[in-house]
């Protein structure tokens, strides 16, 4: 089951889902962008209770009144769905809605027996992306063992939601994996945008020159469900590679835009700063959409 999959990123997360034979009900406030995929949207304000309770015991479509058994809650719940940044709404109206919105979805899967429970996470728990003016990271790579110490509500909002996740795991010992997820692109924006990261790499400091392919990042939610007994966990959703021109390496160019930050291990020729080590080594993540296909380094 999707929960916000009708936004940027569930969009793509839905679609990959599905091409590996996973069943999917899309929660959200508005129908799935794409009237052709084989998913439903039931429509769901996250921010009561018991919509969720009862939507996580919903058919996944109208051909559910034709099978012989009740629905059951899914095996699996996805967690996509919030305010995606700042200014959008008032501040306060964005922390109480993200807060409540996952407190509820999490509180209902866990209550309801769901063994497998992936949550949107950010990477502007960093404390970079949202913060007043230019300030700098503590330390190089960003790998989830971070001391993150944001100052903006939406960043705060998703340490809320780690930590709501990390305690309703240790009540009801499921898994409850937390992606910290970086700046999501999807495929048409590589044209649109990239030229402008390349020629102003100091633009990208606010998302650490990371990204993370909209589709790649369907593959990271397939291998978080093939992957149990982990209890809670965050991941870095990140793409391999650091989106800078060619003629630098990371080392080099940390060292001239960010020379009072501590680099705290050696890292790959072209790894990115938000590091995916972690994805890699636990998930088995192998990127298939290295921003370099897609636009000149």
């Amino acid at each position: 089951m999707s929960v916000g999959g009708s936004g940027k990123a569930g969009r793509h997360v839905i679609p990959y889902l599905l091409s590996q034979d996973h069943k999917v009900l899309n929660l959200d406030l508005v129908p799935f962008p794409d009237p052709s995929a084989d998913v439903y949207t039931l429509k769901t304000n996250l921010t009561d209770s018991g919509q969720v309770f009862n939507a996580l015991t919903s058919h996944f479509n109208m051909d559910g009144y034709s099978e012989g058994s009740l629905p059951d809650a899914p095996d699996v719940v996805i967690h996509f769905a919030a305010y995606a940044r700042n200014m959008l709404v008032p501040d306060s109206e964005l922390f109480q809605a993200n807060v409540r919105s996952t407190y509820n979805v999490v509180e209902a899967a866990c209550k309801l027996g769901v063994k497998k429970i992936i949550i949107a996470s950010s990477e502007t728990t960093y404390g970079v992306c949202f913060a007043q003016g230019d300030t700098d990271y503590h330390s190089f790579p960003l790998e989830e063992d971070y001391d993150v110490d944001p100052e903006d509500s939406y960043a705060l909002s998703k340490i809320c939601a780690e930590k709501t996740a990390r305690s309703f795991s240790r009540r009801f010992k499921n898994d409850i994996y937390a992606l910290r997820i970086g700046n999501v692109i999807e495929p048409h924006e590589y044209a649109l945008n990239f030229p402008t990261y390349l020629s102003n790499p100091p633009s990208r400091k606010r998302n650490a020159w990371s990204y993370i392919d909209a589709r790649d990042l369907g593959q990271i939610c397939h291998l978080c469900i093939g992957k149990s007994g982990l209890g809670f966990q965050v991941f870095n959703a990140t793409n391999d590679t650091i989106t800078i021109p060619e003629k630098e390496t990371t080392t080099e160019f940390l060292k001239r835009l960010c020379p009072g930050v501590k680099l705290t291990r050696e890292r790959g020729e072209r790894e990115a700063p938000l590091s995916n080590k972690k994805i890699k080594e636990v998930l088995g993540f192998k990127e298939e959409h290295d921003w370099r296909k897609y636009a000149d380094a």
